[in-house]
């Protein structure tokens, strides 16, 4: 098995209002995220921080990643483990501080997986296995701060 795996994405900047980057407030945030054969992702920064709040933000995408990562995993753990996921949805949540500086960095994301599963004998263990996808998540594994759960897992 091949354990090396390479990405490659494009971020282009679409925010110049005819004066380029003259002053902090003379330019946009907006910029298009895109890769090879898939669809753009039109992304901007968070509107605190003069961004278009109709568009992603980065820290918008680093908490969806944590969740679709998260999700992946939990349902290749579900499989090993012979439980059937009927539906799957996670309301994820991430706190920032942001320093005087203009520094900032993540302290804490919490994923919210509502879970159904297809057996009712089956929750306790349903609910065991975000540990073990916790630990197989490739997005989690590269962060350096804290990833909490907060499942709920029902039966159909």
């Amino acid at each position: 098995m091949h354990n090396e795996h390479n990405y490659a994405v494009r971020v282009e900047w679409q925010g110049n209002r005819g004066t380029g980057t003259s002053a902090y407030r003379e330019y946009g945030r907006q910029h298009e995220v895109s890769a090879e054969g898939k669809h753009p992702i039109a992304g901007s920064a968070d509107r605190t921080f003069h961004g278009d709040r109709e568009r992603w933000n980065p820290e918008e995408m680093l908490l969806a990643a944590l969740s679709q990562c998260h999700m992946l995993s939990y349902l290749h753990v579900a499989v090993r483990h012979g439980v059937v996921v009927l539906a799957y949805s996670d309301d994820a949540v991430g706190t920032m501080h942001s320093e005087a500086s203009g520094a900032g960095r993540f302290t804490s994301a919490t994923l919210r997986p509502r879970v159904l599963v297809a057996d009712a004998a089956q929750i306790e263990l349903a609910n065991s296995l975000h540990a073990e996808a916790a630990a197989l998540c490739f997005i989690a594994n590269s962060v350096n701060f804290p990833v909490g759960h907060e499942p709920d897992t029902v039966a159909a």
